[in-house]
């Protein structure tokens, strides 16, 4: 029995062995056909009919040579001229001036027009409604001037200023003279321009002198003051927050506080879930000037747990 588990198990190694070899193929395998795909029948379809050749009299009748008559006004003269559809309208200005050239300017120089309307240089003449014998107006423009040289008048030479004009002379505007630039408190604005407008400062009460201070007293503190113009009223309760001696923050902060008013909201309400409520808003309202660890003490000297232990 030992030994047929030993050969079982050499078997499933060996078979392993070989499964994770990499299959190799030759140049001239051939898959069996068993193997390969089989072909999906196809719908017939039916195709439409291949379409039948252009005539040749079609080309020919494209390539053909029709004749045209070019018209000018000025100076009045008339030509004709055969050309292909397939020309370009700049390749038929230029074969007019080549056949004359004495009388009609370059092609740069001509506009050619069919029906008032300006046949445009790049397009073939096909583009274009034009039959034979058709008429076509040809206009000259006037070719541009041609640039001589150009000739610079001389400049009159400047004497050199004598020393009676430059004493004579003006200075010149010292641009820091102007009144706004001014440091005289007198000098009046120019007219038209922004006038000055006071700024409020802040003016240091003169510090007191430390030289009659008794040993040990504290030296006066330095209080800032506004300008009478300035100055707003303050606040009853402004002023009480900026009072450095005021005692709000340390009444709330002690749990004997709490005790106390816990007692008097206990003596007020019938239920206690009333008075521990009421206790809450007033909690929750001063939790603002309060620290964690402050509202920890309240909590374990009154004995009132809130939501999650806060």
């Amino acid at each position: 029995m030992a030994d047929f588990q030993a050969e079982l198990a050499f078997a499933k190694t060996y078979l392993n062995t070989l499964g994770r070899q990499p299959v190799v193929f030759a140049d001239d395998y051939h898959q069996s056909p068993d193997n390969s795909l089989k072909r999906v029948p196809i719908l017939p379809i039916p195709l439409p009919p291949v379409p039948e050749p252009k005539s040749v009299k079609g080309a020919a009748a494209a390539l053909a040579v029709i004749s045209l008559t070019f018209k000018s006004l000025k100076p009045a003269l008339t030509y004709t001229h055969p050309v292909s559809p397939t020309d370009t309208i700049l390749s038929i200005k230029e074969q007019l001036h080549t056949l004359h050239p004495e009388e009609l300017p370059t092609a740069e120089n001509q506009r050619l027009l069919l029906k008032g309307k300006a046949l445009a240089d790049q397009k073939l003449l096909k583009e274009y409604t034009v039959k034979e014998g058709d008429t076509i107006n040809l206009v000259s423009k006037a070719p541009p001037p041609a640039k001589g040289p150009q000739v610079v008048a001389p400049q009159p030479l400047h004497a050199a200023p004598s020393d009676s004009s430059m004493l004579s002379s003006p200075p010149p505007p010292n641009p820091f003279a102007s009144s706004a630039g001014s440091l005289d408190p007198n000098a009046k604005a120019p007219s038209g321009g922004k006038k000055h407008q006071r700024i409020p400062s802040v003016v240091l009460s003169p510090s007191p002198s430390n030289e009659n201070l008794a040993q040990g007293e504290k030296p006066k503190e330095i209080l800032l003051d506004l300008d009478a113009e300035s100055s707003v009223p303050l606040s009853p309760v402004l002023r009480d927050e900026l009072t450095l001696s005021s005692s709000y923050h340390d009444t709330i902060s002690k749990p004997e506080f709490w005790q106390r008013l816990l007692e008097f909201l206990e003596s007020q309400f019938q239920g206690e879930s009333d008075a521990h409520l009421a206790f809450e808003d007033f909690l929750r309202a001063s939790k603002g000037s309060l620290t964690v660890n402050e509202i920890a003490k309240i909590r374990d000297k009154t004995g009132v747990v809130g939501m999650a232990g806060t």
